[in-house]
């Protein structure tokens, strides 16, 4: 099966997550709310402690975001997804941003490969 990093746990993201862990993926969860980790946990989720470790090895990165800063943040910053994933991943971003955001995100995205 797939193996999913999900990161972004809130209102929309808690649900997304818990599907795909539904659905049969290994799925390591990530936030920086320890509780909303904890949710996903108990719908199946591997927790991740950083980034790194959620997105580790996976295939597809899932980010649901508030704001574009912090998508950029999350992919682009000194120890964010880009840093960390393995080669040729899918970065899926379902976040709803400006769309000078999401540009510039799938930009830096094709640039890291």
């Amino acid at each position: 099966m797939t193996k999913i990093a999900f990161i972004g746990l809130g209102n929309m993201g808690s649900g997304m997550c818990a599907n795909l862990c539904k659905a049969g993926h290994e799925v390591r969860a990530f936030d920086l709310n320890a509780d909303a980790v904890k949710v996903a946990e108990s719908n199946g989720a591997q927790a991740a402690a950083t980034i790194a470790e959620a997105v580790s090895d996976a295939d597809v990165i899932v980010s649901m975001l508030p704001a574009g800063k912090h998508v950029l943040s999350v992919y682009f910053g000194e120890d964010g997804v880009a840093a960390h994933a393995t080669p040729g991943a899918l970065f899926l971003d379902c976040s709803t941003i400006a769309v000078e955001d999401a540009r510039e995100a799938a930009s830096k995205a094709e640039a890291a490969g």
